[in-house]
């Protein structure tokens, strides 16, 4: 399941690499041709897709391993740490594109007005742009990838940037205001800037071992609740891995019955939750008898939260 859901993920990335180059050549031709740094600047902002989309596929790749004895719990965090590094190559090709507006403005270099080649080719992304971000973000919910869902946020900036280039590279022409061109650019800068560091929060989460979707809890207590052996669950505490679910659990058992039939109801209590959660990779529950205080126990969530 696991090696499937990678080869998924690596194949939708190879549509990304590809077409992301064919759009980043199109517009560094234009854009250089055309005269238009701000057309420039969204080519190079491609090729920051075509560096995301090769991380992608080796962040698939390395999914896919199984678990190993120094990687217990197999290699789905790969992932977060693929989108963690997007999110800086990401800010860095926007600071560059910063840098280099501002010397060109402060330069008096803002002189030139774009050709047509440079409207054309900043309206030709727009659509391939608006392609790719259908593409990843489908099939990046689909497979609850942070990778694919990280990408395909990144083309829906990408076709405002484009958008905006448009827009700039049109007024300038029209109203034949240098100025405007390289104005657009340090604009689009500070989007894909902002772009990488919404990325960068976002990946936080599953690094810290958080869980940002509260549905998770009410659900493990109540399937909990369905099992009418046990009682007081406690002490839970839910991790993502990828896609997957990882759950630490408590729960309470009347303390005359025997081992058996206390991992009877603790296998009972596992059962229930993966019917009633999807992506569940493991579960571990700890049996105690009922009315167990410990005094020590700091850790986790209760059913009463």
């Amino acid at each position: 399941m696991y090696a499937d859901r990678a080869r998924k993920i690596e194949r939708i990335a190879w549509v990304a690499v590809f077409g992301n180059l064919a759009l980043a050549l199109m517009k560094i031709l234009g854009g250089l041709i055309g005269e238009s740094l701000a057309v420039l600047g969204d080519g190079l902002d491609s090729t920051t897709d075509i560096a995301a989309s090769a991380i992608t596929i080796f962040a698939a790749r390395v999914i896919a391993k199984p678990p190993d004895r120094i990687h217990p719990y197999g290699h789905f965090r790969a992932e977060t740490i693929a989108s963690k590094t997007l999110s800086f190559i990401i800010f860095f090709m926007g600071a560059q594109l910063a840098l280099s507006t501002v010397r060109r403005l402060t330069g008096g270099l803002a002189e030139e007005v774009p050709q047509a080649l440079a409207l054309y080719a900043a309206a030709a992304s727009i659509v391939g742009k608006l392609g790719l971000a259908i593409l990843l973000s489908r099939v990046g919910r689909r497979l609850s990838s942070s990778m694919l869902i990280a990408n395909g946020k990144n083309m829906k900036s990408d076709i405002l940037v484009s958008a905006g280039v448009l827009a700039g590279v049109l007024f300038t022409r029209l109203l034949h205001l240098p100025i405007l061109d390289p104005i657009v650019a340090l604009a689009i800068s500070a989007w894909i800037m902002r772009t990488a560091f919404v990325i960068f929060l976002e990946s936080n989460e599953e690094l810290m071992d958080g869980l940002d979707d509260p549905t998770i809890y009410p659900i493990v207590f109540e399937a909990v609740s369905e099992v009418s052996e046990a009682a007081n669950p406690h002490r839970a505490r839910v991790r993502r891995l990828a896609n997957m679910y990882l759950i630490d659990l408590d729960i309470e058992v009347d303390g005359s019955l025997t081992v058996a039939d206390a991992h009877d109801v603790a296998v009972r209590v596992e059962e229930r939750i993966k019917q009633k959660l999807d992506n569940v990779y493991d579960i571990m529950v700890h049996v105690e008898p009922l009315g167990n205080v410990e005094r020590e126990e700091r850790f986790g969530i209760t059913d009463d939260g």
